[in-house]
């Protein structure tokens, strides 16, 4: 063994790092390393587990808390291949709902589900999926470098909406409806994959909310015509996550910052767009821009109380600042390892901590959660 530990993060330290109790909303958070093997923890404000799952499937990205208490979790369908490199890195294809106790109650399967799904908690389910674009249609993807789609095939995205039964109810795919010149790939960008849909959410009006990360734009596409009906402003979003629709109508956002315009140092920041100008309304930057910079992956929830958890998820960093930028959490994932397909351990070869999103809950959305009262 190394008298050093070469993993930066690890050797700089994890667990809880700060904490202002009076500040912090409280409750418990939920995550799920990307690179264990179906581990699912709730840790309290301490950063101690008081509930664990421990699932055969390593996440196919995230896992979070049904209103019924249950668990939505994605997991990775074993010994699927690579439909180009960076596939095993972000696929999914198994969609479960789970007890407490670790029972599966409903199960759905898609080999070309990726990134996100969408449990409605009746047994429904909102996901992002892929078909593949050859000849004419693949060519008609603007952007992008040169000649770096997988034999030729461009990956398109589809989101699909399946009912408690597993049955398609609703699909909307790129090939069909998204105009290539409005929406072209960032020149530096593989064009394996467009435009890498990272995020799809139900909106309260009924239409879709979802992230097109690598044409850098927030969409909310119609679910009668399957029209875009509001985008981002260009420029607003540089390769973004996670956007949600908060009570006000406005979307909170992760911006990872990557190609952002006009700024020659990359930092990511958290903001929030009003939906009816497109102007943002509030941010949050770490006060040294530089120092938080998650160049994928990475989600933000706003909390009953006006304060936001944000998951800095390359770095395994989840914190809570408050409304004027007040970090009052902080923990870092303590459980790293390696990708187990050999594609995605040559792309990333150190041992992560990643986890893609974090979910905090209060004490009454946990009423099976059993822990001592102090």
């Amino acid at each position: 063994m190394p008298l050093v530990d070469q993993n930066q993060r690890r050797r700089r330290g994890t667990g809880l790092m700060a904490l202002d109790e009076d500040a912090s909303y409280g409750g418990y958070t939920l995550f799920a390393p990307l690179t264990g093997s179906g581990e699912v923890y709730l840790i309290d404000m301490r950063g101690e587990v008081v509930h664990q799952w421990n699932l055969p499937y390593r996440p196919g990205r995230h896992a979070r808390i049904l209103p019924n208490g249950n668990l939505a979790y994605s997991g990775v369908l074993p010994d699927e291949p690579a439909l180009f490199p960076m596939w095993h890195k972000y696929r999914g294809g198994i969609m479960q709902e789970i007890t407490p106790d670790g029972t599966v109650v409903r199960e759905h399967r898609d080999r070309y589900q990726h990134h996100d799904a969408y449990h409605y908690g009746d047994g429904r389910l909102l996901y992002s999926a892929l078909e593949p674009l050859t000849g004419e249609a693949a060519a008609a993807v603007r952007g992008g470098v040169p000649g770096s789609e997988p034999g030729g095939t461009v990956w398109a995205d589809t989101i699909v909406e399946v009912d408690a039964e597993g049955n398609t109810v609703w699909e909307w795919k790129v090939s069909e409806h998204l105009d290539r010149e409005a929406f072209p790939l960032h020149p530096d960008y593989s064009r394996e994959h467009y435009p890498l849909i990272n995020s799809v959410l139900p909106t309260s009006d009924g239409n879709i909310l979802a992230s097109f990360r690598s044409v850098s734009a927030v969409v909310v596409i119609s679910r009668e015509t399957g029209e875009i009906i509001w985008r981002s402003e260009p420029g607003a979003v540089s390769q973004q996550h996670c956007p949600t629709e908060l009570e006000n109508g406005n979307f909170l956002v992760f911006d990872n910052g990557v190609f952002r315009p006009h700024w020659d140092v990359p930092f990511s920041r958290v903001i929030e767009i009003e939906r009816a100008s497109g102007t943002i309304v509030w941010e949050y930057h770490d006060p040294a821009r530089e120092s938080f910079f998650a160049p994928f992956m990475g989600s933000a929830q706003r909390l009953p109380n006006g304060n936001t958890l944000v998951t800095d998820s390359p770095a395994g960093r989840l914190f809570e600042v408050t409304a004027d930028g007040y970090l009052c959490w902080e923990y870092v994932v303590p459980f790293f390892g390696g990708y187990q397909e050999e594609e995605v351990r040559k792309l990333f070869p150190s041992e992560p901590n990643a986890v893609f999103r974090s979910y905090r809950y209060s004490a009454q959305e946990l009423p099976w959660l059993d822990v001592p009262k102090g």
